[in-house]
């Protein structure tokens, strides 16, 4: 989880929401990936599944049986989705989003017993460590920097 979140402090530098994913096979690192909606143009960019892109080719197989994806903020329906198709064995996240999260605070994919695919679930991992990086970044967009203002005058 602590390179999950350097890769999302990665993202907060660059402006984007910071999240990080790292996925693991074998516990060897295969991939990883940060938020990049912002910067690529892409809605569907976020660190899950660019992550996945990059585990995906290095496997050279779209599906990614025995592979364990930790990432900083409880995934999306879309990143649950796309993480089922690939087979993963198992998530593990940080923070848990009470808006959208698809691994248990909105809805649960993983579980889902109508689903054919279904992958164990541990949240709340360093989810303090992840909850500071995303409300550092929030307060900073919403208050910016006191010099900026002083400067105007």
């Amino acid at each position: 989880m602590r390179l999950a979140i350097e890769q999302a402090r990665r993202a907060a530098a660059l402006g984007e929401v910071p999240v990080g994913c790292v996925i693991v096979k074998d516990g060897v690192v295969i991939s990883s990936g940060h938020n990049a909606p912002i910067g690529l143009h892409d809605p569907t960019a976020h660190a899950e599944i660019l992550a996945l892109r990059a585990a995906a080719q290095h496997e050279h197989n779209y599906r990614l049986e025995g592979c364990d994806v930790f990432v900083t903020l409880e995934p999306c329906a879309m990143c649950a989705g796309a993480m089922l198709h690939a087979r993963i064995r198992r998530l593990v996240f940080g923070a848990f989003e009470p808006k959208s999260g698809a691994a248990g605070s909105v809805l649960n994919l993983f579980d889902n017993p109508s689903l054919n695919h279904h992958a164990t679930c541990t949240g709340g991992v360093l989810a303090s460590e992840c909850v500071e990086l995303l409300q550092a970044f929030f307060k900073a967009r919403r208050h910016p920097v006191a010099s900026n203002a002083s400067s105007a005058s």
